[in-house]
């Protein structure tokens, strides 16, 4: 595998910092947003997601976000409390913020799904609220890209990067592009360049990549020369997700492979991408190969999509074992 080493004396195997909400989604399955009658509630927003995800593996995982000072605020810090995430790094925001929620249908395709995050309570987060000595404890940093679309959670999230950089914690940037929270793509794509240039391994989807060459590259769809131009700097890994296609993986040291799906019956679209990062990350962390965490992180992947929420959706290490375990026991 490229040079990414996972220092093994940590306490933590992974903090992930970013977008901790409240998902409230449609209890009729392929019912549109006016005809549906009610709504189920969890925990949400992408990084939560991925901080559930690698927790329910059986790592160690703490977490770095800010929630309002209210009921949704603490109904999602009680949720990842009792889930045993360590919330170190968790902030209580009381300026009238609010925790963002996010309204969705539940269809395999064509699902909409209403975000609200007016004001919202995670890009408060700020610098002088980052703690070296936290970050210090930890084998990883995951980093969700849309901490980087507002002050002061995007000083705060770069400044998170440079210090994991300093004290050899393994940066990863999971790039979870909301275009509607940005001014521009070429804003975006400022800011995105940056980050990916503080991260060991960056991860995003074909159209996330397409943004963060708006400006160097405008049009460009080849996936090799996407690869290359990311890994000029501190980045070992590139991973590109194409849906229904897989994944294609690209190392600096030339090393690359493709992974397909495990083709399940989808029951929604969204939280495919967190399971997919927190399986793959659990996986390296444990000492297990990039092949190994990519095809865990597609199984996982796969897992929730057929699901009916996100964080609940996400698999045990003895689930996700026994979903591949069936898969290749049907292909032989």
């Amino acid at each position: 595998m490229a040079q990414v080493n996972f220092l093994q004396d940590r306490a933590l195997d992974a903090i992930v910092l970013g977008r901790a909400g409240v998902d409230l989604y449609a209890r009729e399955a392929n019912t549109d947003i006016a005809d549906i009658t009610g709504f189920d509630k969890y925990v949400g927003g992408s990084a939560a997601n991925i901080a559930v995800a690698i927790n329910k593996l059986g790592a160690k995982v703490g977490f770095i976000s800010c929630v309002a000072d209210d009921s949704f605020g603490r109904y999602v810090q009680g949720y990842l409390e009792k889930q045993g995430i360590n919330l170190d790094g968790m902030m209580i925001d009381s300026s009238g913020s609010r925790t963002s929620v996010a309204f969705t249908e539940m269809k395999p395709s064509d699902c909409d799904v209403l975000i609200y995050r007016n004001n919202a309570s995670d890009l408060m987060l700020k610098t002088e609220q980052i703690d070296p000595e936290y970050i210090k404890k930890s084998k990883t940093l995951i980093v969700t890209g849309t901490a980087l679309s507002a002050s002061p959670s995007r000083e705060a999230t770069l400044l998170a990067m440079q210090y994991a950089r300093s004290v050899g914690t393994v940066v990863v940037l999971d790039v979870d592009y909301r275009p509607k929270t940005w001014r521009t793509d070429v804003d975006a794509s400022i800011y995105y360049g940056i980050a990916a240039n503080l991260s060991d391994i960056v991860i995003g989807n074909r159209e996330e990549f397409d943004m963060m060459e708006t400006v160097v590259a405008p049009g460009n769809t080849d996936d090799g020369q996407t690869a290359q131009r990311f890994l000029t700097g501190n980045s070992q890994i590139v991973i590109i997700k194409a849906g229904e296609l897989g994944s294609r993986v690209y190392c600096k040291d030339g090393h690359q492979f493709e992974q397909g799906i495990y083709r399940v019956e989808a029951k929604k679209p969204f939280g495919s991408g967190d399971s997919f990062a927190g399986a793959l990350i659990w996986t390296l962390t444990h000492g297990g190969t990039l092949e190994q965490g990519v095809s865990n992180g597609s199984a996982a992947a796969a897992i929730n999509v057929s699901g009916t929420s996100c964080t609940e959706a996400m698999p045990t290490k003895e689930e996700l074992e026994s979903f591949i375990a069936r898969f290749e026991q049907a292909s032989r």
